[in-house]
């Protein structure tokens, strides 16, 4: 592909990233909000959060499977519907039941989507560059993140959830211009005979890629465990250190902007010194800062390690990304992607519950957060120490 057209499928790709990652970082917030206009529980606060990582490795492997079946484009375009209007309805219930059910379907639409957006622009990618396109296709994760921030902080205590909800919906409407202008991989249309679903789930685990699967799984689990433990829990984390409603959404906003830094150096970085070094180094780096975090006393400790998680952490997440589908030849790509993704995110089912109940028991956040500092560098050293080097790589 030439490189004005990859530029050109990374700002469609990265929009629709850009409006998952609205969604996600809406939740965050949502979930502070809900607490004291619902009067929810720890416990049933951190069932939110579960519901959305369900949701997401039920799409995570679904999908993941289907876009080796029929194509990255047509997935792209069903998984961006399926959480636009999902979140959209979301807005108008009244009850915490209906709205963890629409958070099941809003999160397979978000798991299918991340790894499938992925593997597109990776396939569609020059060589030199795969690396570093994945992770700036990662970096609008930090814009759709800062607006949703940014939409808190200004509509929730004056206007509502409801209303925040509704504009991320939006992006429904996007999905009309994707299917005109989302131009399919081209590995993914050259291959002559299309996949068996379940020969593509044996070779992933089959002898030649065992390894990388394994170092795969590892990483994405340990990843999504810690991301959504901290993160779709941080509003509300900061308001349980004594800071009020606004006070938690000005500080979450001001850690967000170091994510977009995260992503820029883990961009600049991950063509030089290649993915297992950078993928290493951010991940050390996050778990650094989230033992740091769950000892901040004063608002300047909060900030400053609350920073440092956010840049470090998200910058591991697009090397995350550039590497995966790095791994796998192109006829299991999605699959080996998504089933990888899938895995994850069943550490993000128990990342936000680890959280709601401990809380609810009392637990101090410093050994909340030390868990997930330990489960971050058991990632770390799993793929410093086994996984393999994809720079340079010519993909299969």
């Amino acid at each position: 592909m030439k490189e004005m057209s990859t530029k050109k499928l990374l700002g469609i790709a990265g929009l629709a990233w850009l409006f998952d990652a609205m969604d996600v970082g809406i939740l965050s917030f949502i979930i502070a909000a809900l607490k004291e206009d619902w009067n929810l529980t720890a416990e049933q606060m951190s069932w939110i959060g579960s519901i959305n990582s369900i949701g997401m490795a039920v799409g995570a492997f679904f999908f993941g499977l289907l876009s080796d079946k029929i194509g990255r484009k047509t997935v792209f375009i069903i998984t961006l519907l399926l959480f636009s209007i999902g979140s959209g309805l979301s807005a108008f219930t009244t009850t915490l039941a209906v709205f963890l059910l629409l958070r099941f379907f809003i999160g397979m639409g978000l798991g299918g989507e991340l790894p499938v957006a992925s593997t597109l622009v990776s396939e569609s990618s020059p060589t030199k560059d795969r690396g570093r396109m994945v992770v700036l296709l990662e970096s609008f994760w930090a814009a759709g993140w800062l607006i949703a921030a940014i939409i808190s902080y200004f509509v929730i205590p004056q206007f509502g959830w409801r209303l925040a909800l509704i504009l991320t919906a939006l992006p429904a409407f996007y999905a009309i211009y994707l299917r005109m202008k989302l131009p399919d991989s081209k590995k993914f249309k050259s291959i002559q005979t299309k996949s068996n679903v379940w020969k593509n789930i044996a070779a992933v685990w089959s002898k030649k890629y065992v390894k990388q699967t394994a170092v795969l799984w590892v990483l994405w689990f340990s990843v999504v465990f810690s991301y959504y433990g901290m993160f779709l829990w941080l509003p509300s984390v900061v308001m349980m250190k004594g800071y009020s409603l606004v006070q938690s959404f000005e500080y979450v906003l001001i850690m967000t902007i170091a994510q977009l830094p995260g992503y820029f150096s883990a961009a600049w970085l991950i063509e030089r010194i290649g993915r297992k070094f950078v993928l290493s180094l951010y991940l050390f780096g996050t778990a650094l800062s989230a033992f740091f975090f769950g000892f901040s006393d004063t608002t300047a400790e909060l900030l400053i390690s609350g920073i440092f998680l956010s840049f470090f952490n998200l910058g591991a997440w697009g090397a995350l990304y550039a590497y995966t589908p790095e791994l796998y030849p192109t006829e299991i790509r999605g699959t080996g992607a998504g089933m990888a993704a899938s895995f994850g995110r069943i550490g993000g089912i128990f990342g936000p519950l680890l959280v709601g109940y401990l809380a609810a028991l009392k637990v101090s956040m410093v050994a909340i957060f030390t868990i997930f500092c330990a489960a971050i560098i058991i990632g770390a050293l799993a793929v410093l120490l086994f996984g393999q080097e994809t720079k340079a790589l010519e993909l299969e």
